[in-house]
């Protein structure tokens, strides 16, 4: 099998370069880095992850705690931050706090007593997770004080609210999913921000506004904003059930480009993170930390971009004159 010193030599390049490239570590170009991993696969290596503990005092493993995995955003998040992970000869042990706060900070506790060189974590809705001995990269959104890096939600939100409102639509609802959440909140606050005074509003807040959604609609509402595309299947249910359709009666959006939104019919339009960047960015902070460089004050911040499919048209009918359609929020 061959080690770091035969890349070494086969390369024409120091040991400590292959072992910075290798490790994520020290100042490597990418493509140096991925021509000495190119040679390393080639060439059979496999490194000794117990001869690595005992020189460095690191294991090599990195612990992710994700909120909820039956969410099928955040089995997508983890994948692409094992992937990064790997790229790097590193591990990952994920634990799922199942929307309970409290599992949240056993599970922080249990993979820090495993012996993790540090912490990802993409915290609860509305917690705060304390303070670990071990670095700890926070991946949520840039209104929270806490977080390292996370998608411009406030960003994707303006996104959509932008395609909304060019299309000519004037009376808009929103459905959020729950007003404790920072992620949600910054949705929300985009799309108010996208709508630029040239369209009037209501927001909805959780599954209990699904029900006032056809009202909405019956009272003149031509398009629906939600801030995610599980929110926004739930209201096409909805929709379709009551007589509406997609897009001929109202127009309808989702959030995060999940694969049910090229699953539903009419094709859902929505906004993307870019989750191999986002991963990239997380990785690259918490190597950095675990290295005994400090992270910057402020977190990195990733753009959104919208996608837009069938589920959004112009509007058909003019809303009904005779409404008053004040701008208020409905919690």
């Amino acid at each position: 099998m061959a080690n770091i010193k035969q890349i070494a030599a086969d390369m024409g390049v120091s040991v400590a370069t292959v072992s910075n490239a290798l490790t994520g570590k020290g100042r490597v170009s990418r493509e140096m880095v991925e021509r000495i991993r190119k040679c390393a696969q080639d060439l059979g290596y496999r490194p000794s992850l117990a001869g690595r503990a005992l020189r460095s005092g690191q294991t090599g493993i990195l612990g992710l705690v994700m909120p909820d995995l039956t969410n099928p955003l955040f089995p997508r998040i983890a994948q692409h931050l094992s992937l990064e992970a790997d790229n790097r000869h590193l591990s990952i042990l994920i634990a799922d706090s199942r929307g309970n706060a409290m599992e949240q900070s056993q599970a922080m506790n249990r993979l820090v007593d495993r012996g993790v060189d540090g912490l990802l974590i993409v915290p609860q809705k509305g917690t705060s997770p304390e303070s670990q001995p071990v670095p700890t990269v926070i991946i949520n959104t840039a209104s929270d004080p806490r977080n390292t890096v996370s998608a411009d939600h406030a960003g994707g939100g303006k996104l959509i609210a932008t395609h909304v409102a060019g299309l000519g639509h004037r009376k808009v609802a929103m459905l959020g999913a729950d007003p404790v959440s920072e992620v949600q909140g910054d949705r929300i606050d985009g799309m108010i921000s996208g709508l630029a005074g040239e369209s009037e509003f209501q927001v909805f807040w959780s599954q209990d506004g699904l029900g006032n959604l056809i009202r909405a609609v019956e009272s003149g509402v031509t398009a629906i904003m939600t801030t995610s595309d599980l929110l926004a299947l739930s209201a096409h249910s909805h929709l379709t059930r009551a007589g509406f359709s997609v897009p001929s009666d109202v127009s309808l959006t989702g959030f995060d480009d999940l694969p049910l939104a090229t699953a539903m019919h009419p094709m859902l339009t929505t906004v993307a993170q870019d989750v191999a960047q986002i991963a990239e960015r997380a990785i690259d902070l918490l190597t950095l930390a675990i290295s005994g460089e400090s992270l910057p004050d402020m977190g990195s911040t990733i753009p959104m971009h919208l996608v837009v499919r069938n589920s959004t048209a112009n509007p058909r009918h003019s809303p009904n004159p005779n409404l008053t359609f004040k701008q208020e929020i409905s919690q």
